[in-house]
């Protein structure tokens, strides 16, 4: 998974880079940010429940595969055409790698264990969050655009040597119940443990959604080199390293809720502030406080939603979790692109700031009814 995220983190911010070397709009820059989860939002549900039948193995291999080339098209095509394409390669794989993993991390692990073999997990995300933008800020102003997609596509390719371990493991991690012939979707929104964290983990989603869409657009206006750029974002990346690295402490002084509380009111504060600055090391700080309240969420979410999914419905509620995150990734590019061309910065990141101090009322009334 640090791998694939890697590629994954890296082609994100290549992308948009990319496309505006290409003079293309911030609508069309929204459109690939968005074309890299709407097939994912409409196949993450079936995903988890192939995954909760089949195991992690064939969808993990599936997964490198998938990223692997979708990073090789740009440096194939050179075009906003294979762009597009490379968009829906890159998000489908990830999204089907990403169900796999957290669906086997969660059976493999007990309720004693499951929130620090989560951190564990997600330390790995935060490493590749660290690498990737930087990898890709370093291999754009060296290389280009083109060949920093093909360094990018090494990565899941060297992975597949890691993949019969995978497999080998895959019997430890499958499920211990069948999922119901008859399973709805619904019935997984029925559940109020669920639907709340569904609905948190979805204002998460839009936090992180918004900085790796916004900070290449704003530090472009800003006139920031391709290596400065990604440096803010690894910045974000090592914080979610440095507060995940911690996430046995936090878990044994913190409920779930009270850290996903304290997530969100981080961030509306830190987008309340971004776009007044314009110094590169106040903008590296803002980054990392940003890191730290987001980097919080992932393990949390996943450690409750293993917690609360029906027997042999892990998957699909991962699923379900990724359909939302996916339809952040879908529409909102898309609404920031134009709200962008139409407002200007400012008023974008301080509405953001608005709906993450609302998600911090709701969490907070969820703390003790869902505890």
């Amino acid at each position: 998974m640090v791998l694939t995220h890697l590629t994954f983190v890296g082609s994100r911010v290549a992308l948009s880079l990319y496309a505006l070397t290409l003079n293309a709009s911030p609508t069309t820059v929204g459109m690939l940010m968005a074309l890299l989860a709407v097939i994912p939002m409409l196949m993450s549900v079936h995903t988890g429940r192939w995954t909760d039948r089949s195991g992690p193995a064939v969808p993990t291999l599936g997964a490198l595969l998938m990223v692997s080339a979708g990073a090789l098209v740009p440096w194939l095509t050179q075009s906003i055409a294979g762009l597009h394409a490379a968009s829906a390669l890159l998000g489908s794989g990830f999204m089907m790698g990403h169900i796999a993993i957290n669906n086997a991390v969660g059976h493999a692990s007990t309720p004693a264990n499951r929130a620090r073999n989560f951190g564990l997990l997600a330390l790995g995300f935060s490493t590749s969050s660290v690498l990737g933008p930087i990898v890709t800020g370093f291999a754009i102003d060296h290389f280009g655009h083109a060949r920093a997609f093909a360094l990018l596509a090494a990565f899941p390719a060297a992975a597949l040597a890691l993949w019969p371990m995978v497999r080998r493991g895959a019997r430890a991690a499958r499920r211990s119940v069948d999922p119901p012939a008859n399973a709805h979707v619904l019935d997984l929104l029925r559940i109020a443990p669920l639907r709340a964290v569904f609905i948190v983990s979805g204002l998460l989603s839009v936090g992180w959604d918004l900085f790796t869409f916004m900070v290449p657009l704003y530090g472009v206006r800003l006139g920031l080199s391709a290596s400065t750029i990604g440096l803010i974002m690894g910045s974000f990346g090592l914080a979610t390293f440095v507060v995940r690295a911690g996430m046995s402490w936090i878990a044994r002084n913190f409920t779930e809720w009270q850290a996903l509380t304290g997530a969100l009111a981080i961030t509306a504060v830190v987008y309340l502030l971004f776009p007044l600055v314009s110094l590169v090391p106040v903008l590296l700080a803002l980054a990392f406080i940003l890191g730290l309240g987001l980097g919080v969420g992932q393990p949390m979410v996943m450690s409750l939603i293993h917690s609360a999914s029906p027997a042999g419905r892990a998957g699909e509620a991962v699923g379900v979790r990724t359909t939302v995150m996916n339809a952040s990734h879908t529409f909102l590019p898309l609404g920031f692109g134009a709200l962008g061309g139409a407002l200007g910065m400012i008023p974008l990141f301080w509405i953001i700031a608005a709906c993450m101090a609302a998600g911090v009322a709701f969490a907070g009334r969820k703390r003790g009814a869902v505890a």
